[in-house]
């Protein structure tokens, strides 16, 4: 298996997990987040399949994901509102913090391996991007966890000082 066919794997594997964590959110904001997540997912799998099985020009588009949560976040501060019911899924958050560092690794070795330059530019792209996802994945975790522990903290509206 070549690293692209594991980078194919990784994606889908990738998309369902964000799939199920988008069916299990309570909240509605983090379903979006999850749902926009597992569509950047599958942006990433059809680029592999692309770059395995054509020379075709490959284009990356970009993600609204961060944007999406950044709003997210923004309008939960103003409310002081939290992630109802988020709590429990905080494992599950860091299992998809895990994943995303392993993307990232994976993604930037295939770059740094890859000769062709719009490849490797292609690659480093998606690499950022799942850097990105660590980061949406950590905010959300820092957040639960600072509500969890800190209630009134949380209630106050000063969650963003996580970061």
């Amino acid at each position: 298996m070549t690293i692209l066919e594991f980078a194919l794997q990784m994606e889908k594997d990738g998309k369902a997990y964000y799939e199920i964590l988008a069916a299990e959110a309570q909240h509605p904001g983090l379903q979006t987040i999850f749902s926009q997540l597992a569509e950047d997912e599958q942006k990433h799998y059809e680029l592999f399949e692309k770059l395995i099985n054509s020379s075709e020009n490959l284009e990356m588009q970009g993600s609204v994901a961060l944007a999406t949560a950044q709003n997210i976040f923004a309008e939960l501060r103003e409310k002081k509102e939290g992630f109802k019911g988020a709590a429990e899924s905080l494992a599950a958050y860091q299992h998809a913090m895990t994943l995303e560092v392993e993307s990232v690794r994976l993604y930037q070795q295939a770059a740094d391996e890859e000769t062709d330059l719009k490849k490797k530019n292609l690659l480093q792209k998606i690499a950022a991007e799942e850097q990105k996802h660590f980061n949406i994945l950590e905010n959300i975790y820092l957040f639960i966890s600072a509500a969890e522990q800190y209630p009134a903290w949380a209630e106050s509206g000063r969650g963003d000082e996580t970061r």
